[in-house]
Formats: C-alpha cells, sequence, structure tokens
C-alpha cells in the first residue's frame, strides 16, 4: 500500500506567540510525509518572518502571505492547494503530538470508507495541562445525529478523506461564520461514516486571544443557527426561530421558548424507536448545556432559574449550583455571589486536575 500525503492546512493570523511551537509539533510527527500549507491572512505581529524562518529550515512548508480576508476564506483557499489524499487541519495554537499523523493514517488504512476523523484533546492553560478522558458518548454514537446538536470533533483535531469526500464537498460555507467546522463536520457525517480516536492526540491552547473567544457571541449565534436548521430538516422542533431568537437577546421570553423547544425534541424523540434513540438523547442533553451555559453567561439568576424549572431539569446541574439558583427569586445578589463563589471553586478545581506541561512527554520542549 502505498504512503499517502498528508496535507497539513495551518491559516495564521497574528500567531506569533504560538506558532513556533505548533509548526514544531508537525515536524516532529512520527508520520513524515506531509506538507504544510501556512497561509498568512494579513498578520501584522511578525507571524510571516517566523514562517519563512521555519521554511527555510524544512522545503515541506509552502507559505502563502496576503491581505486579510478571514479564516473561512482561508481554510478553503488552503484546500484548494492541498496536493495530499489526507487534509489534514491545525490551529496556530495548538500543538499536535508525535503519533497523532501515523494514528489517523492508520485508522483510515483500517476504514477506507471513513470520509472523516477526529481525536480527543487535553488542554494547555499557560505552563500546565488538563489532561483530557474518553468520553463514553463516542464509543457508541451515531455521528450523523450528534453532528445535528453540536461540534463532533475539534477543528485542529481533523483529518479529511478525500478519497471519499467529494470535491464540492469539502469547502466551508462562508454563511456560518465562526462555526463553519460545525457545519462542514454535520453535512460530512450526514452522508460518510466518521469515526473518533478518542485519545488525546493534540493539546488544545485556551487563551483570551483565540478566535473562540474573542468571537464567542457570533459563535454562539450561528450554532444555535445551524441547530435549529437540523431540527426543522428532522422536524424536531415545532419553533426552530426561538433558537435564533435567544442567540440575539436573553430575555425571559426566549427563555421559554428555548425551554419549550427542548421539551418538543426530548417528546418526539420518546416517539421514536431504533438504535439511533439514545444518541438523539445524547445529543439534547449537549445542546441543553449549550443553552444553560449561554443563558449563566448573562449572570441574571432569575433567567437561569427559569430555563431550568420549565424544561423541569434542576437535577442536571450540580449541587452548588442549584443551592445558589433557587435563592434567585428571593434573594438576587447572594445568588451572584453563589456563582462568583463557583466559579472561583471551578478555577481552583481545573488547577488540582492540571499538571506542569513539561511532564507531558509530548509537550517537551513546546509548551
Amino acid at each position: 500500500m502505498s504512503i499517502p500525503l498528508i496535507s497539513v492546512v495551518l491559516p495564521v493570523y497574528n500567531g506569533a506567540p504560538h506558532v513556533g511551537a505548533a509548526l514544531e509539533s508537525i515536524l516532529r510527527q512520527d508520520y513524515g510525509h506531509f506538507e504544510i500549507i501556512a497561509l498568512d491572512d494579513g498578520s501584522t505581529d511578525g507571524s510571516l518572518e517566523i514562517l519563512q524562518r521555519y521554511r527555510n529550515a524544512d522545503d515541506r512548508i509552502r507559505i502563502v502571505s496576503r491581505e486579510n480576508r478571514g479564516l473561512i476564506a482561508t481554510l478553503n483557499e488552503g484546500i484548494a492547494m492541498a496536493k495530499g489524499d489526507l487534509i489534514a487541519r491545525m490551529d496556530a495554537d495548538d500543538i499536535s503530538y508525535p503519533s497523532r499523523f501515523s494514528r489517523q493514517v492508520a485508522l483510515f488504512a483500517k476504514q477506507p470508507q471513513l470520509a472523516i476523523s477526529g481525536t480527543g484533546i487535553d488542554q494547555l492553560l499557560g505552563s500546565r495541562v488538563v489532561q483530557g478522558r474518553p468520553n463514553p458518548i463516542y464509543q457508541t454514537g451515531d455521528w450523523h445525529v450528534l453532528s445535528m446538536f453540536f461540534t463532533i470533533f475539534l477543528h485542529s483535531t481533523v483529518m479529511y478523506n478525500r478519497n471519499v469526500i467529494p470535491e464540492d464537498m469539502l469547502v466551508y460555507d462562508a454563511g456560518y461564520v465562526h462555526a463553519e467546522d460545525f457545519d462542514l463536520f454535520g453535512r460530512i457525517a450526514r452522508q460518510f461514516p466518521a469515526a473518533m480516536i478518542d485519545e488525546s492526540l493534540v493539546a488544545y491552547r485556551i487563551h483570551s486571544d483565540s478566535v473562540s473567544s474573542r468571537h464567542k457571541r457570533q459563535m454562539r449565534q450561528t450554532h444555535l443557527k445551524i441547530v435549529a436548521e437540523n431540527l426543522q430538516r428532522q422536524s424536531l422542533c415545532d419553533d426552530p426561530g426561538a433558537l435564533c431568537a435567544i442567540g440575539v437577546a436573553v430575555t425571559p421570553e426566549t427563555v421559554r421558548r428555548a425551554a419549550d423547544c427542548i421539551l418538543a425534541i426530548e417528546r418526539k424523540i420518546a416517539e421514536q424507536a431504533g438504535r439511533a434513540s439514545s444518541s438523539y438523547e445524547h445529543g439534547t442533553l449537549c445542546f441543553f448545556y449549550f443553552l444553560y451555559q449561554l443563558i449563566i453567561d448573562e449572570q441574571e439568576p432569575a433567567l437561569t432559574h427559569a430555563f431550568l424549572t420549565l424544561t423541569g431539569k434542576w437535577q442536571l446541574i450540580r449541587r452548588r449550583e442549584r443551592y445558589g439558583l433557587r435563592s434567585a427569586a428571593y434573594a438576587p445578589w447572594l445568588c451572584r455571589f453563589s456563582a462568583g463563589a463557583t466559579r472561583h471553586m471551578d478555577l481552583m478545581a481545573r488547577y488540582y486536575q492540571s499538571v506542569p506541561a513539561r511532564s507531558v512527554g509530548p509537550l517537551q520542549g513546546l509548551a
């Protein structure tokens, strides 16, 4: 069997603080048959100079540099340039572990009908790492169902199989800004097999200047738009417009409509039978938590209280959150104090769950 070429599509926009580590992690892969297409999207911080320095040392790197056109146009440009049978995504602030490519190539060799694969992740917070754990939802999940409700893979873990995915499908849609991966993964999973290597093969860097941090509101709005379209396609919600509405403004009315939407989905799923029903339930649960987080981020305890009451899902949140939110009707100031304490406890818990990056073998010399 011939060794497939991997085309790594690496968009860069003002990524100087981390792009060197990202490139190093690719160059250290134990699978060496790849090309890197590094697209500098009008950076102003010296990213281009870093890319050129690495290109001068390794001719597997190709650089495109031009004015800023945005992430979606940059991704599509990179895919159009790719020569490989397999296309790997990589973000300029993440780190791929050395066996990532070899593991994904082996998976495609074993299951040549696969269109797309992703991997588990560790979270990289400064100089510390929260190590990921296998998610049971992926062990028995029907990908075409789960992909209706959430983004099934972290973008920088994905590898596409061009021998399976039609050329006109492997294009990011400019109509889904900041959730273009959610849309594309769903379109692929609806028609072709997908798979997850449920082991951490990428370190996902969490920092305040990431795309997901800077564009959280618009990302959520587009996410809700996609879920609404998916539910409408499956006739699972009588009011899909409710999801777009809560993305625009979280109010007592939009919270009520969103709660009704969740209950309608659950009712319609309960009427179905078959193997995929558990995946619908898992997907709906993940979507409930997405809405819950969106509402709680508004820091209006009465709205979160109303959402949990209307959906009847108080039992699905942590005990300390229940205690704080139940006080909202009587002492909003106390609830806000409790929410602040919960956030502080979560940060402390995350710290104690983390380990120094230097103790994680694949990150030595990179993080």
